[in-house]
């Protein structure tokens, strides 16, 4: 069989099982077991694949069909320009999340210095480690409540900081168990990256203050996630997920317990559900947080509400 017809056969196959992006999936997942890039299989698409390329691509597709995330099967997502390990025991990194990120880039432009930043519910760390490649940070903390969603990140953050990898280049296996055993670590060596085990701010120091804060926070409400597709309430950790009966038991805390750990002036950015903009900017409003804005995704989404700590002495 060629390889132009071996994608064919794939491609059948994830749509009778219904795959929405039955073509797409299964040229990424033929790419990948041949090695070879998009142009290449151009050149050498009525190439007859050997059995060995035939029985490890009918082996993907199938797990494809049975509705395993493409990602999880690939093992990486990219985001913002960067590729991300990702697994079952993080949230796949999506194009929406974007939207806050950049934000978070442009409205940077307008701080001297180089701000710290917190990331709170950080899964995979890609808003942190985005900001932390792309921005001119100073610090970065990011902060999750699942000890195997850190051993993601920080496997992230080895892969993307350079600093940070040359850092735990001698740690290795060792880094990761103590990560099971004790949770609480990764400040190592790296300063200006940080992992935190902590359940939103319970293992955060109190005398931490921030220039940022941002978070994309469990918000779908529980009785919802019986109807998400298969890929995201079979094999997404839940955890990531559920935001309580009314989806927003998360902005409650991070709205009441941010500001304590904001600077006079600092922001916070939270990405939202669709219909979730004026609930949450109205619990940030009563918490005392000023300059509110509701900010859309390219469809036209609502996704992000930012807002400010008031400097000290103003009036809200």
């Amino acid at each position: 069989m060629t390889l132009e017809k071996l994608l064919r056969f794939g491609a059948d196959k994830l749509s009778k099982s219904g795959i929405s992006e039955a073509d797409l999936d299964a040229r990424y997942l033929l790419l990948s077991v041949t090695g070879i890039s998009p142009a290449m299989f151009l050149i050498r698409k009525n190439q007859e694949a050997d059995g060995e390329t035939e029985q490890r691509f009918e082996d993907l597709i199938q797990r494809r069909a049975s509705r395993i995330p493409l990602q999880h099967i690939l093992g990486t997502q990219e985001f913002m320009g960067l590729e991300f390990a990702v697994s079952p025991d993080v949230l796949i990194p999506r194009q929406d999340t974007e939207t806050l990120v950049e934000r978070v880039l442009y409205d940077r432009k307008g701080i001297e210095g180089t701000p710290s930043l917190l990331d709170m519910c950080t899964g995979s760390g890609c808003i942190a480690l985005s900001l932390a490649v792309l921005g001119d940070f100073g610090q970065v903390v990011a902060a999750d409540i699942s000890p195997k969603a850190l051993i993601v990140a920080e496997e992230n953050a080895r892969r993307l900081l350079p600093r940070h990898r040359n850092n735990r280049e001698d740690q290795g296996a060792a880094g990761n168990e103590r990560i099971r055993e004790h949770g609480k670590i990764l400040n190592g060596r790296a300063d200006r990256f940080q992992l935190i085990q902590s359940d939103l701010y319970e293992n955060i120091p109190a005398d931490m203050e921030f220039d940022i804060i941002v978070s994309n926070p469990p918000y779908i409400p529980s009785q919802d996630i019986r109807d998400l597709e298969p890929e995201v309430k079979d094999y997404e950790p839940r955890l990531a997920l559920d935001g309580s009966a009314d989806g927003l038991e998360f902005y409650r805390r991070l709205a009441a317990e941010s500001g304590a750990y904001l600077k006079p002036g600092g922001r916070i950015y939270l990405e939202i559900g669709y219909d979730q903009g004026l609930a949450v900017s109205s619990l940030l409003r009563a918490a005392g947080f000023i300059n509110i804005e509701i900010i859309k995704d390219i469809p036209g989404q609502d996704r992000v509400v930012a807002a400010r700590w008031p400097q000290e002495g103003t009036h809200v």
